[in-house]
């Protein structure tokens, strides 16, 4: 019957074809609030088991197409210069693409030589595509051979927060992805929420889970109410 259709559609859709040809495997694809899974790989800082390296810090795990391409070179060399904003975050950043560690090893001097700056995070080498597959970053109708540009923001706990998609074409927004963790870290902190385009500093909301009353004790300066959903108050320290 037609919920026989719509079971096995739904079924259809979740098999892809592996990056490996001939086989077809099914991909279940990761969501916001799952644990990050594990792997030991090679890096450019030596094997590492990447629960154990995180530790109890966020994490930036995010994949490049491929080593020696510019927009690449310009991404790895912008996470290097800004990585003291990263670490007084409390955050930890480490790449990956399914180049070779001697591919990843020569290529660090040409990020140095053009952007000013040593590679002072790990770099995956995951020429298995272990990760890639773990994580879902080979999108075979956009290349099937490499990964694509994606972003994964992991908490403490080892839960997914963020999860970004980048055309090969397109180079990241590195102010975005500092924005998000300082959002998250500041609601997960607190009961607000922020608003469209929001910067460190400005307003914020408060969570609509919290009452009026509980508001008061949290917020005694007051607030903004624009409609009963909508109370706009000034970031909590």
């Amino acid at each position: 019957g037609n919920s026989y259709w719509i079971s096995s559609c739904l079924i259809l859709s979740r098999v892809e074809a592996s990056t490996k040809p001939g086989v077809i495997q099914l991909v279940m694809t990761l969501q916001l609030g799952e644990i990050a899974p594990d792997f030991t790989v090679d890096s450019t800082e030596g094997t590492l088991s990447f629960h154990e390296w995180l530790g109890d810090s966020w994490a930036v795990l995010f994949s490049h197409p491929a080593d020696y391409t510019p927009v690449c070179t310009t991404e790895l060399g912008a996470f290097a210069k800004r990585k003291s904003e990263f670490d007084k975050r409390g955050v930890k950043l480490i790449g990956v693409s399914v180049d070779p560690l001697e591919s990843h090893t020569g290529w660090a001097k040409d990020i140095e030589a053009t952007q000013g700056t040593d590679l002072n995070y790990p770099l995956i080498a995951d020429e298995d595509q272990v990760v890639a597959e773990l994580y879902g970053m080979i999108h075979p109708k956009a290349d099937p051979k490499v990964t694509v540009r994606t972003v994964f923001i992991i908490d403490p706990s080892k839960k997914i927060r963020l999860m970004l998609t980048y055309p090969p074409s397109t180079g990241r927004n590195i102010d975005e992805i500092v924005r998000v963790i300082d959002s998250l870290q500041l609601t997960d902190a607190h009961k607000v929420a922020t608003p469209v385009n929001w910067q460190t500093g400005e307003d914020v909301i408060i969570a609509p889970s919290v009452s009026n009353e509980e508001a008061k004790e949290r917020f005694p300066e007051g607030w903004d109410e624009k409609t009963p959903y909508l109370r706009v108050v000034r970031q909590p320290k």
